[in-house]
């Protein structure tokens, strides 16, 4: 199935296809509002100044199932992230992501990106891996997302071109996005 036939819902409650982003690249993205990569927003919406012009979406969709960390109402999601990040990108109303739940855009990108683990050389992806060996070891059994902030490439004919885990800043995806604008 193509990227550009899944459905959604935006956090304003309107039906939206993906099929509107035909033509563009991508970075589809699960976020969450109280995560400690919840300042990752910042950068996104830096990425999508820099690029939208030359044909970049960021499309974020709120998940509230990593830890809880995103309990609010989908007007509380916008409003938070319009006050404290200057969010102009597209928003979607709250996801699943994950597990038997997960939309079935997530489950597309998951099984055309799979996971290839964390960089456990840098203190972020060290700390993620530890973390969730710990406390939610089944989490890291398959290609399904493991925490807040995956963010997924898309080219510009639908095709997933790479994943990049929670623990890869949102800059430094730039190389990959500009050989794909």
């Amino acid at each position: 199935m193509s990227i550009y036939a899944y459905e959604l819902e935006t956090i304003r409650g309107e039906r939206a296809s993906m099929e509107q982003y035909k033509g563009k690249v991508l970075v589809v993205v699960n976020t969450a509002s109280k995560c400690g990569f919840t300042p990752q927003y910042a950068d996104l919406q830096k990425l999508y100044e820099q690029y939208k012009d030359q044909g970049l979406e960021i499309l974020g969709f709120p998940s509230n199932q990593f830890g809880e960390q995103e309990p609010g109402a989908n007007s509380d999601v916008q409003s938070f992230c319009q006050l404290n990040y200057g969010v102009t990108f597209p928003l979607f109303a709250k996801t699943d992501v994950r597990d038997d739940t997960a939309h079935p855009l997530f489950r597309h990108l998951t099984e055309e990106a799979p996971f290839q683990g964390f960089d456990t050389s840098e203190p972020s992806g060290k700390m993620l891996d530890a973390f969730l060996k710990e406390k939610l070891p089944h989490y890291l059994f398959g290609n399904s997302i493991k925490w807040n902030f995956t963010k997924f490439l898309v080219d510009r004919e639908g095709r997933i071109v790479k994943r990049f885990e929670s623990t890869v800043e949102p800059l430094a995806m730039k190389d990959e996005i500009e050989k794909l604008l």
